[in-house]
């Protein structure tokens, strides 16, 4: 007993505690990127060690320990992991980039060369060898906190030993943003090893919050200064080649391209950055994954395109989820109103500009430019873009900010102009003496906003709120917007709670409001209560029970909608984890609408009430298995009558060259007579193959009942040199009872990262 008691009071002593310090210092010879670290600069630089777990448990070390030391040159950032393992295969999905942080193992550097404790970036390794890398904003806190899509140009190597493996990272200090005149840096490191299902970090942190957070950060001090800035100019042009045919038009359109263009990265400062991009063009970026959308709500897909990733954050944290006053892919995708079934089609952008970074350690600026082409097709004019937000840091991890976006359609100049103009979404209705209405374009759409978001050093409480407004042609009164709400996290429980509201004329063209469109002025108050059990002596790892409710009224006051959710879920220590809840909801329609969209059914009407009941339950499989499952089911009622609905996906992976997986989701709607019998159903099988690190095929198919239709996307892509890719991409769609193309697409890409 007593070597027990002195074994854990040792263990709790060597916890590394949040603030510690990691010297680092300038490498006196130069450091060969083989994966070895025998360079005497390695073996004289401190190393940060003792890990401590993160999940399942956070009282204990890991099974296995790990080694991250770092040092520098004129040119790059150098960092090096160990990882001491045994000989059991790794968990490797595959080879291709930016893999899933919770699907492999692997290590990873996270680090705030700002050292505002609110921004920075990461850099990852699997034992493959493979990387992936992002940016870091609202200081890691949370899951929404981490972008992997971000892409930038550095290098390793990772060797393998019987008892461990041992990674090299150089990256050029080119490559990331940074403060010279910051003497200290946020740092930790992470490490998944998900064959054991254990998490574990450098600076020993709590169960209930992130391991990479900047709250639960040690600091790199620097004892040399990091290099000064020099010149720091990167050149990427690019040439595309495509050719098409749409044969829904009669005769067949038939069309053929070259298209040339370029971006430019040009460093003001070593922490600001200027973006440029003419004729940019993003035909190689991963189509997207359908969903089968039954609600009255607009679906957000995820922005993929690299020009608008880099701190984004500072745009994509305006407002609230429930109203966002600025989104990205409004920019260069626009509905096409003249289709039945209305689909999102590319607008072609001319050029564009993005000014962002740090200014000094308190503030941070964001400013993006762009002009897109006039598209007569789909009822769009010339349009330019402005956006422009700046954020000043107080306390440790809290922040207020500043923001405008601004919209303008060039070539308008009258309202008789502007009705030559209209997409499905984006215009005003406007009334005609004979008491008709015309469908008229806004000249211009600004909206600003200010933001407060205040984090208490531990992460322990979190509050935001927010006030917006916007201006257009037509709306000079309730033309506002705003909310807040609050989190507070402990072990056990985390509650969360908080008001929005959207006046009735508050108009974001440029953001996502999906509630706007379905009933304009509405009010939201929402709360949650997630608690969690730790079980001892079981295979279970964490488990609990979950609260969630929900009300939205208009502004006479009535209550349009009311959820209620009623959960527990259930980790387990082999990754696997399951989840039931029961499911209420009241709706009193404030507009007409029909789920399956066929104008031949009969629609809900406005003002009529409904309320059902269902239930949902969810397995997900041991991840680690070379074959894995996710099932899930929705059953119950919905509207006037039943969904039965079946979603999920099977995955088997040949490691670490490919997966093949099926995704499917499946609706057997039955509503009451005349409003639709439907089965639904959406499949997609993809084939992943990553022949190496730099050679990567993806085929991905997908059949959509509620759309009629069979999309085929097939990307070839080779990373020839670093950040520099040569891209093959099909693009077919289908009838699917005949098979007859639709139509089709074949596009090239070439795009080259010069530093100048």
């Amino acid at each position: 007993m007593i070597f027990l008691v002195a074994a854990q009071l040792t263990s709790a002593q060597t916890k590394n505690a949040p603030g510690k310090a990691l010297n680092i210092r300038k490498a006196t010879h130069a450091i060969v990127l083989d994966g070895k670290i025998d360079e005497l600069d390695w073996q004289q630089a401190d190393v940060a060690t003792d890990f401590f777990l993160n999940y399942p448990v956070d009282n204990a070390p890991p099974t296995f320990q790990s080694e991250a030391r770092v040092t520098f040159d004129d040119r790059a950032l150098y960092v090096s992991f160990v990882c001491y393992d045994d000989q059991k295969p790794n968990v490797v999905q595959s080879l291709r980039r930016d893999f899933d942080f919770s699907t492999n193992d692997h290590m990873g550097v996270y680090f705030g060369p700002y050292n505002d404790g609110i921004n920075g970036f990461f850099f990852g390794i699997s034992p493959e060898g493979v990387q992936r890398e992002g940016t870091v904003a609202g200081a890691g806190a949370d899951e929404n906190g981490y972008n992997s899509t971000w892409d930038n140009k550095w290098f390793s190597e990772v060797t393998k030993y019987p008892d461990k493996w041992v990674a090299e990272l150089m990256i050029p200090f080119k490559s990331f943003r940074y403060k010279t005149d910051a003497r200290e840096w946020n740092i930790t490191f992470l490490r998944s090893d998900l064959k054991r299902n254990q998490r574990s970090s450098w600076i020993a942190t709590p169960i209930q919050f992130i391991a990479a957070s900047f709250a639960y950060a040690g600091k790199l001090v620097w004892q040399d200064p990091p290099p000064q800035q020099s010149i720091n100019v990167s050149l990427i042009p690019f040439v595309a080649g495509s050719t098409a045919a749409d044969r829904t038009t009669d005769p067949t359109t038939k069309t053929n391209a070259i298209e040339y263009g370029a971006d430019a990265k040009v460093a003001i400062t070593p922490s600001l950055n200027l973006d440029l991009t003419v004729n940019p063009d993003f035909s190689q970026v991963e189509v997207d994954a359908q969903v089968i959308n039954l609600t009255r709500f607009e679906f957000q897909f995820p922005e993929r395109r690299q020009f608008f990733l880099e701190n984004s954050d500072l745009f994509d944290r305006m407002g609230f989820p429930s109203a966002r006053p600025f989104f990205s892919r409004r920019i260069g995708l626009a509905a096409d109103s003249n289709r039945a079934s209305p689909s999102l089609q590319r607008v072609p952008i001319e050029f564009g500009a993005r000014l962002s970074g740090s200014i000094n350690k308190n503030w941070r600026v964001s400013l993006l430019h762009m002009q897109t082409k006039e598209k007569l097709s789909i009822g769009l004019p010339t349009q330019n873009f402005t956006v422009a937000a700046i954020q000043r840091n107080f306390w440790k991890q809290s922040n207020v900010q500043f923001s405008l976006v601004n919209k303008e359609s060039l070539g308008v100049t009258s309202l008789s102009d502007s009705t030559r103009f209209f997409t499905r979404d984006l215009y005003q209705r406007k009334q005609n003496p004979d008491g008709s209405f015309s469908k008229v374009l806004n000249v211009f759409n600004r909206t600003a906003t200010v933001d407060i978001e205040m984090r208490s050093a531990d992460n322990r409480w979190y509050s935001s709120l927010y006030y917006g407004l916007s201006l257009d042609n037509f709306n000079t009164d309730q033309n506002q917007t705003g909310g807040g709400f609050a989190q507070y996290t402990k072990r056990n429980f985390q509650m969360f709670f908080g008001h929005v509201f959207n006046q009735k004329n508050y108009n974001a063209e440029v953001g996502f409001v999906p509630s706007q469109r379905v009933y304009p002025g509405w009010s939201n108050s929402f709360v949650s209560f997630f608690g969690t059990l730790y079980p001892k002596n079981s295979p279970i790892a964490t488990m609990g029970p979950s609260l969630d409710l929900n009300i939205n009224n208009i502004p006479s006051g009535l209550m349009t909608d009311k959820t209620a959710a009623l959960g527990y879920r259930v980790n387990f220590l082999n990754t696997a984890t399951a989840n039931i809840s029961y499911n209420y909801t009241f709706q009193e329609l404030t507009n007409s609408f029909n789920p399956v969209g066929e104008q031949s059914l009969m629609a809900f009407q406005a003002g009529e009430v409904y309320t059902w009941h269902n239930y949902t339950v969810g397995f997900r499989s041991d991840q680690r298995r070379l074959l894995r499952y996710a099932l899930g089911s929705t059953l119950g009622g919905f509207y006037n009558g039943t969904n039965t609905n079946i979603n999920g996906e099977v995955s088997y992976r040949y490691q670490p060259y490919g997966s093949i997986s099926v995704r499917f989701d499946y609706n057997d709607l039955n509503l009451a007579e005349g409003y639709g019998k439907q089965r639904l159903f959406l499949l997609s099988p993809r084939f992943d193959l990553t022949f190496t690190r730099s050679i990567f095929f993806t085929t991905f198919i997908q059949y959509n009942s509620l759309r009629d239709n069979i999309n085929l996307n097939a990307r070839f892509q080779w990373r020839y040199k670093p950040a520099s890719d040569f891209f093959i991409v099909y693009t077919e769609n289908y009838l699917p009872s005949t098979f007859g193309s639709k139509n089709y697409s074949l596009v090239f890409k070439l795009t080259y990262w010069l530093n100048l």
